[in-house]
């Protein structure tokens, strides 16, 4: 009787060893997490421009490869379509710097011009982002922070 009890205890030790490994290769396998995200919008006045600034914190355990970002108006097609991958291919990268050992803070700052603001949709406008970390895996929030043009 006690070898049977021994033969069973090895064997859920082998089965909980297996379901650990895979359970710690999943976690490896995971998405980009985006936190902290931001915007600030402010609008031209007089001669000077304005600028649109988005800031958020992107961890990846196998590091962070790019991170794209597109502002649009709540009013367009993508409020109903949503933005996909191919969409952002053309989007804009943020500057990432180091922030931990699996983390980095990502900027995206751009200037809008009075001519920008007065050709741009007044409202909400929310921005998208794709994070893409280096073993392949992506995460695309379409609407990670917002903000409004008067």
């Amino acid at each position: 009787m006690s070898r049977r009890i021994a033969v069973s205890v090895a064997a859920g030790v082998v089965v909980l060893a297996g379901a650990g490994a895979y359970a710690l290769a999943y976690a490896g396998e995971q998405p980009p997490a985006l936190t902290h995200s931001a915007a600030r919008y402010s609008a031209p006045a007089g001669d000077r421009d304005g600028s649109l600034s988005f800031t958020t914190g992107v961890t990846a355990s196998s590091g962070i490869k790019s991170v794209k970002v597109l502002a649009w108006p709540a009013t367009s097609s993508l409020a109903e379509q949503k933005l996909t991958a191919v969409d952002m291919a053309a989007a804009e990268r943020a500057v990432c710097t180091p922030a931990g050992k699996h983390t980095v803070h990502c900027t995206y700052t751009t200037t809008v011009t009075p001519t920008d603001a007065a050709s741009s949709p007044h409202g909400a406008w929310h921005i998208g982002v794709l994070a893409e970390a280096n073993n392949g895996t992506t995460t695309l929030d379409n609407e990670a922070a917002g903000f409004t043009v008067r």
